[in-house]
């Protein structure tokens, strides 16, 4: 599981933060550590503690969020607010995670949240080890990542699809699911998940997987779709 991800507001108008502070406090993965008026305040934080995010302004006094920025050394991770879109440009080239134009509605925002929590998720799947122990037919079974097809509920069961072999696994598809890494694992139904790297064909609502076809729930097909191609951009 993904530790709660530490967030400071920075930000020189009253009503902006407590904005950002009302819509942290409904997001369950983000935890706020810090509230500043400025980029002053903000540099003097992060020499007291750490953060892994920053919701930061353009527009200040004394120090542009752009020029904090630009100068900062090792800085979180940052997502632009500003009421102004001409710094859009800048964002990119300083490589944000998201830029919010105001007013921000809970939505966009809860949009580069998710953007944050997925970010984070995949940086700790990469420092993760690449494999699980799992207890099948009375023994534990090391299993790594990339040798897992797909696997399927069955009720109190998992069954593991893997290159050589089926594993019958006594947990559930949820407590699996929290010991793989989400960048390479989804969920394309209810009964199942798939490793991306896995799949060969989509036709309809179907993924072809070597010889087993898994189906595609309706109601998740874009959400399968957007991780697939998203999955393929970043390995190109």
């Amino acid at each position: 599981m993904l530790n709660p991800i530490k967030c400071i507001i920075t930000d020189d108008e009253p009503m902006a933060r407590k904005g950002l502070q009302g819509y942290i406090a409904k997001t369950g993965f983000l935890s706020l550590t810090g509230v500043c008026e400025d980029a002053l305040q903000l540099n003097d934080m992060l020499k007291q503690q750490g953060a892994d995010l920053l919701f930061l302004d353009i527009e200040m006094p004394y120090l542009t969020g752009i020029d904090f920025l630009k100068n900062a050394s090792n800085p979180p991770r940052v997502i632009f607010t500003t009421a102004y879109d001409q710094y859009a440009l800048s964002g990119y080239e300083l490589d944000v995670l998201d830029y919010l134009l105001k007013p921000i509605s809970f939505e966009r925002f809860l949009k580069a949240a998710n953007k944050a929590y997925d970010y984070f998720r995949l940086l700790q799947s990469v420092d993760a080890p690449d494999y699980l122990f799992v207890k099948a037919d009375n023994r534990l079974e090391k299993l790594s990542y990339p040798d897992i097809l797909f696997a399927e509920a069955m009720e109190n069961y998992v069954g593991i699809y893997t290159n050589e072999r089926k594993l019958i696994v006594h947990s559930t598809l949820k407590a699996l699911q929290e010991s793989l890494p989400a960048a390479s694992f989804i969920q394309p139904h209810k009964s199942y998940l798939v490793n991306l790297d896995a799949i060969r064909a989509i036709e309809g609502n179907v993924l072809h997987i070597r010889e087993y076809q898994v189906p595609v729930s309706k109601y998740l097909r874009d959400m399968v779709m957007e991780k697939i191609i998203n999955n393929r951009l970043l390995k190109k």
